[in-house]
């Protein structure tokens, strides 16, 4: 039996209070793994909590609290990807591996490839405005290099000007924290 959880049942606010606070950060990080957005994430994690206290009457436990809240916003984090149509920016993103060398990529950790496919995203929304929209159509939509050029009004050949840039820009700071990752080993 969760004793913390048995609380807030009964409508404890400080053992609340002290729950959330003692766990919330944490959570919103967990969630910015999945989101890569801090507000969708503070969201994420509020709906989270605001249903733990609204509805705690309802919910039955079998495992920890601090187990089910993480799955909870694990489970809404992937719900709110889902709407956006991105269900598995993993997978979308297979290009970025072929963005590193193979024998610099084998050598890394499966948490150090978890961190570079968190940077290739975050690089990617650092990209210019047109050649972010360029990458995105391409790599997350899966467009032809036709479609995207007649989706933005721009030539083909823009299309594949702007995807070596990108691809350059990523591979000059990917490396940079490979390189990184390395040293810090």
């Amino acid at each position: 039996m969760n004793l913390i959880f048995e609380e807030i049942k009964k409508g404890n606010r400080q053992v609340y209070k002290t729950f959330f606070n003692k766990n919330y950060e944490d959570l919103v990080i967990y969630a910015n793994g999945y989101l890569f957005d801090k507000a969708a994430s503070e969201d994420v994690v509020q709906e989270v909590f605001i249903y733990i206290w609204e509805k705690s009457y309802k919910i039955e436990i079998e495992s920890s609290l601090h187990g089910y809240v993480y799955t909870m916003v694990r489970n809404r984090c992937l719900n709110f990807l889902k709407s956006l149509k991105l269900t598995d920016s993993f997978n979308a993103l297979e290009f970025n591996v072929n963005l590193i060398t193979e024998h610099v990529f084998d050598s890394t950790s499966e948490e150090n490839k978890k961190i570079v496919y968190h940077q290739i995203l975050k690089i990617v929304d650092t990209l210019p405005d047109r050649m972010q929209q360029i990458v995105k159509l391409k790599f997350l939509h899966n467009f032809k290099y036709s479609e995207i050029a007649e989706e933005l009004g721009i030539s083909v050949n823009t299309v594949k000007t702007q995807l070596k840039r990108a691809k350059s820009k990523i591979t000059e700071l990917i490396t940079s924290i490979l390189i990184l990752l390395e040293l810090h080993q």
